[in-house]
């Protein structure tokens, strides 16, 4: 069976469309449909198919793909470094949610660029969890950091840690919402006691604070988002500056709390947690710079649980 067509299967597969695997392979969309076309005839079998939106693997597809993409990505790897050069530098491609990765996973993993001989070069690229999964299953990163667990067999996951959400404000706010009874009683209560705070969020959605409201209090909140700002660190910068209130994960405030610059309005018995899966493409763990960073990653947030 031809290399080059086995190539074209998978880079199809992975982009679930001819025109996009054209575009990664450097080909024409004819060249691309004529090849898979060519590999359906020598197996007998349909691989594909064919959407008013690109494509979907037939089970025979995913079975091959299955098969073949880890030893092609293993070819791929020779042919980047060489058979026999252990100690070229290899760049790791790590895509993930733009707070976590810089806060969490970048300073992990800069621990293996040193020059020992296995050292990597790293490339990171800041993505939702959509972007970062079909960006993983192109070929475009070697692991991906997501808030939602990859369905079939193309992508394996594993759980890297859970995220703890905490209701904040800046001090200024926690007075005027209320004095003498206990703040945390009066919200473990009700949440009307914040309708009347201006909501600061990443989205006009409200995405942090709707799934808090849903959790703690069953609810949904009422006030809509004053500040919408696309990256909770500037999310917590508002807060400190007193813009209103805000859901943060606890990792990216705790030290704004120990500090007093905003406090907890809220600390419920069952804190909203959000799990963050670390993935690849199913067979690539075989690749020992992918395997090392991988096994990296999980044992470095068994300390940020």
């Amino acid at each position: 069976m031809d290399l080059a067509l086995l190539r074209t299967f998978v880079t199809v597969h992975r982009a679930g469309s001819f025109t996009r695997a054209a575009a990664l392979l450097g080909l024409s969309q004819p060249a691309v449909t004529s090849q898979i076309r060519t590999l359906e005839r020598q197996l007998g079998r349909p691989l594909f198919l064919r959407q008013a939106r690109g494509v979907t693997p037939t089970t025979i597809g995913d079975e091959l793909a299955h098969k073949a993409a880890p030893h092609l990505d293993a070819l791929v790897e020779i042919t980047e470094t060489g058979p026999d050069d252990e100690s070229s530098l290899r760049t790791l491609h790590l895509a993930g949610p733009p707070e976590f990765t810089a806060e969490r996973a970048l300073p992990a993993l800069t621990e293996l660029t040193g020059e020992d001989g296995q050292g990597y070069a790293l490339r990171a690229s800041f993505g939702n969890a959509e972007e970062t999964l079909e960006g993983l299953a192109a070929g475009h990163h070697d692991l991906a950091i997501s808030t939602a667990r990859p369905r079939g067999a193309l992508l394996t996951a594993s759980t890297l840690c859970d995220e703890e959400h905490v209701l904040v404000a800046a001090p200024s706010w926690a007075g005027q919402i209320g004095s003498g009874e206990g703040l945390e009683t009066r919200a473990v209560k009700r949440a009307p006691a914040f309708e009347n705070v201006p909501v600061i969020e990443v989205h006009e959605s409200l995405p942090f604070v709707s799934r808090y409201w849903a959790s703690v209090f069953d609810s949904r909140p009422a006030a809509p988002g004053t500040v919408v700002v696309p990256d909770l660190r500037a999310v917590l910068a508002c807060a400190v500056a007193g813009a209103g209130l805000a859901v943060l994960p606890r990792y990216l405030c705790a030290a704004a709390l120990e500090r007093g610059d905003v406090v907890a309005l809220h600390e419920p018995t069952v804190p909203p947690l959000r799990t963050y899966f670390l993935v690849v493409r199913t067979g690539t763990l075989a690749m020992p710079h992918i395997a090392r960073a991988h096994e990296w990653l999980l044992r470095a947030a068994a300390d940020w649980c």
